[in-house]
């Protein structure tokens, strides 16, 4: 048996350069096969993502990293040698189900001592939240956070080669960590992180406290990296960023996000770029512009608006009115007509009256959205938000949100019925959850529509006609 494990709490602090990792790599690859020739498997790892794309991209990067040494992926708990947790910090409902999912852990963990149990992501950045776990959750081996998921190798080795308890959490990390090893989920579609944190501090958000300041990666990085994936195969690249419109702006050779776009549309042979996400208060003409010339653009904008009310956006501190909302929407529809508009919207901000909330509900209807993300408003802890008065009250809360959730949900269904007869070029993902024989994918617009064929066709774009609409979904034909 074990012996107990001696806790090492690094204190918190901003890094400045990424360790190298090759003398880690080899001695845990050198363990990793004993344990092999011991045992005659494979070391395996359950990592489980709460949250945005840019979590999934970085566990994605964890992953690859781990494959590198050996391990295998594994979606079951009670064969898994390492389980990581990556977490949530936007909402609380997310932050309470990791708690859950760590506490039912401790069985396992007393039934296999040997299992290392690891937390990282946007709730680690708290301190409150390492103290709490550090004191009450006994089974985590390993804490770490958005700033230093990179070297997980480093931190591994020291759990199981020193039988020590890590709490590594850093406030930043002054630079872009480049080549990291990733193993995508997808072969034909990528998500790629062309900047990381934020510098907007609207203030019911956590993300520039948990993510940091705006870093952008140099365009020679991205420019490479998705020729890389476009000569594999990939077809699909989205490009991330918490606010995508503020890229370049702290490189050495600023360049805006526009410029960016237009080069990376007129790489050869790349099907499909999407982005995501678009802050209203810097999105441009000129950006709009880039999108309606080049057709391997999709026609899809995420644009987050959170509240159509002037008075309750400027409590957000979103730096945008709801009129020049409303005039870069209606120019995006006057440049790309059949442009696919989806929002963020956030219900019972503290101070909402019933006359703002009719204001979102106005501005809706106007824009005529496609779908929508809608979110009670939540308390986070340190955000100026959580300190204001005029907190609204949950069940008023929960009833405008059943109405905007009504109001949503018809225009989704009208925007779908309007596709009924067309054809259009989907990128087919995978079998439908319910059916085998159904294939599912995405059009250029981002709708989903589900239409018989066989798994062969994963993977390829292919011609199919809408023939029946939900509200969620199409279905069609291939043609």
């Amino acid at each position: 048996m074990k012996k107990n494990k001696r806790e090492v709490v690094s204190a918190t602090r901003v890094g400045e350069e990424w360790f190298e990792q090759q003398p880690y790599i080899d001695r845990m690859r050198q363990v990793n096969e004993d344990f092999f020739k011991k045992t005659g498997r494979k070391k395996k790892v359950l990592i489980n993502t709460w949250g945005c794309q840019m979590n999934e991209n970085d566990s994605e990067k964890m992953l690859g990293m781990l494959n590198n040494l050996g391990y295998e992926e594994t979606d079951k708990k009670e064969e898994a040698d390492l389980i990581i947790f990556n977490t949530c910090l936007i909402r609380e409902n997310a932050e309470l189900k990791v708690y859950g999912n760590i506490g039912a852990l401790k069985p396992l963990k007393e039934k296999n001592p040997n299992l290392v149990i690891g937390i990282c992501g946007c709730m680690m950045q708290k301190e409150h939240i390492r103290k709490k776990l550090l004191e009450k959750y006994k089974q985590v081996d390993l804490v770490f956070g958005t700033h230093n998921y990179h070297t997980l190798l480093q931190l591994i080795e020291r759990v199981e080669d020193h039988n020590e308890r890590i709490f590594d959490v850093w406030d930043d990390n002054k630079k872009v960590v480049e080549n990291l090893p990733i193993h995508r989920k997808f072969e034909f579609k990528a998500f790629l992180d062309i900047m990381y944190g934020c510098n907007n501090f609207c203030t019911y958000c956590v993300v520039p406290y948990t993510r940091g300041r705006e870093k952008s990666r140099e365009v020679a990085d991205i420019i490479s990296e998705i020729k890389t994936l476009v000569s594999n195969g990939y077809k699909e690249i989205t490009l991330l960023g918490q606010n995508v419109n503020s890229y370049g702006k702290n490189l050495e050779n600023p360049i805006t996000f526009s410029d960016l776009l237009d080069q990376i549309a007129n790489i050869e042979n790349l099907d499909r770029i999407r982005f995501m996400t678009s802050h209203p208060k810097d999105i441009s003409v000129e950006l709009l512009e880039i999108m309606a010339k080049h057709n391997n653009i999709c026609n899809q904008l995420h644009l987050p608006i959170q509240s159509g009310s002037n008075k309750i956006l400027k409590a957000m501190n979103r730096r945008y009115t709801r009129e020049h909302y409303l005039e870069m929407v209606q120019k995006a529809k006057e440049l790309m007509p059949d442009i696919t508009l989806t929002t963020d919207l956030i219900v019972g901000f503290p101070g909402e009256t019933e006359e703002d909330f009719e204001e979102t509900l106005e501005l809706v209807k106007t824009v005529e959205y496609d779908s929508a993300f809608m979110f009670l408003y939540s308390v986070r802890e340190g955000t100026p938000a959580a300190e204001m008065e005029n907190q609204v009250p949950d069940d008023i809360k929960h009833e405008r949100f059943d109405r905007l959730v009504e109001i949503v949900n018809d225009l989704a269904r009208k925007s779908n019925l309007k596709q009924i007869g067309r054809e259009v070029e989907v990128l087919v993902e995978g079998l439908s959850k319910n059916r085998e024989d159904i294939l599912s994918g995405r059009t250029k617009t981002h709708k989903l529509i589900h239409f018989p064929g066989t798994e062969e066709l994963i993977g390829q774009v292919v011609k199919v006609k809408i023939n029946e609409a939900k509200s969620f979904n199409l279905s069609g034909e291939l043609i």
